[in-house]
């Protein structure tokens, strides 16, 4: 099967796409940590899904256990989202023509990919 090569993102209003390591622009301190903690408890929820694997435990507890890393994960991303549109989406859209037409096509394709 072929290798999709990284699709580029868009440029936005937080001007980091160009740079060569991109960082987010006006992230909240409480998000940021609230971020954090859950992905560390998404962490250790996979790490026990690997040793319930190991411990041949009961197929129907594992999924149970999967369904709800990807809901923790899920709820990560819908924060990330409405940063994103909060603050890179909307400073493209107010600049207009170009950055907003890029920004579009952006949001389209995360939305697109994250519905799935």
């Amino acid at each position: 099967m072929a290798k999709k090569l990284p699709v580029q993102p868009a440029g936005c209003g937080c001007a980091t796409h160009d740079a060569p390591e991109r960082h987010a622009v006006g992230v909240d301190a409480s998000i940021k940590s609230r971020n954090i903690t859950r992905l560390r408890r998404i962490e250790g929820q996979v790490r026990g899904l690997q040793k319930m694997v190991e411990d041949d435990r009961y197929c129907a507890d594992i999924l149970m256990q999967v369904s709800s890393v990807q809901e923790a994960l899920r709820a990560v991303s819908r924060e990330l989202m409405r940063n994103h549109l909060k603050h890179c989406a909307a400073s493209a859209i107010r600049k207009g023509d170009a950055e907003a037409e890029a920004m579009y096509d952006e949001l389209v394709e995360l939305m697109h990919k994250h519905a799935r």
